[in-house]
């Protein structure tokens, strides 16, 4: 596990208030299919109540993302190391909330070291959704994890208009296929064509690919046909609020 830094927090670290509302997270497995084993769990940000994600994000603002975003981190750690996670936690991040990415992990090695969890199983998600200020500081942010030992990741990727372009700027460890993308694929020519041309670039990169959203076992099938063994979806499991759900093992109609 990395030693924690001892790089000087940030102004937004010293100056970001409180938090005035509180969360808790969600867990959903990522599977290997092939292996039938629990590959990562997906931390899923939740209200206490059970809220979904929309909820509490809708309470996100400019004055609060950089708090927001720490919290969830350390929240998604603790949780893992109390439910005694074993494998990969995917955490997803706001790029726009990482003032100095050396300096902004600070809060997130100090949760694994307080909490004895290994830093080496923690993957960061962005969304490809995310309205990125400036490429360049993300490709830092993202080499700044490589180097740390993080596995980073693309999520929603084919949702926007630009993750060829992501591609072209940096390589993540994995992308995460837009479920918009794979649904219904097994019936659908295009989506077919359009995923197989992604997954050929990817192996070409070394890039892992999660398909995520999986609801129905032909989806699955016709993505396994193509190679693809990392899932994600309400075929295996929904997220288990506060807990690891059990998966159920689909076999492929």
């Amino acid at each position: 596990m990395p030693k924690t830094s001892k790089t000087p927090a940030c102004h937004a670290c010293r100056e970001s208030p409180p938090l005035d509302f509180d969360f808790t997270m969600a867990f959903q497995p990522i599977v290997d299919a092939r292996a039938q084993r629990v590959f990562a769990y997906e931390a899923l940000v939740r209200g206490r109540d059970g809220s979904g994600a929309g909820a509490v994000l809708s309470q996100v603002n400019e004055n609060n993302r950089y708090r927001f975003d720490q919290s969830c981190r350390v929240a998604a750690v603790e949780l893992a190391a109390r439910l005694a996670i074993p494998c990969h936690v995917s955490i997803n991040f706001l790029p726009n909330a990482v003032y100095h990415a050396a300096t902004c992990i600070r809060a997130t090695l100090e949760a694994a070291e307080r909490f004895d969890f290994p830093t080496e199983r923690l993957i960061f998600e962005i969304t490809e959704n995310e309205q990125l200020v400036d490429k360049d500081h993300l490709k830092s942010i993202i080499n700044e994890y490589k180097r740390q030992g993080f596995k980073t990741a693309i999520d929603d990727f084919g949702a926007g208009y630009s993750g060829l372009n992501l591609l072209a700027e940096f390589q993540p460890d994995i992308i995460k296929l837009d479920m918009a993308l794979i649904r219904d694929i097994h019936v659908e020519p295009v989506r077919q064509a359009i995923v197989k041309g992604i997954l050929g670039v990817c192996q070409s990169l070394g890039i892992d690919v999660i398909a995520e959203g999986i609801e129905h076992p032909d989806e699955l099938a016709a993505l396994q046909d193509f190679g693809v063994r990392l899932f994600q979806g309400y075929l295996f499991a929904k997220p288990g609020f506060e807990q690891l759900p059990p998966v159920a093992w689909q076999a492929p109609a």
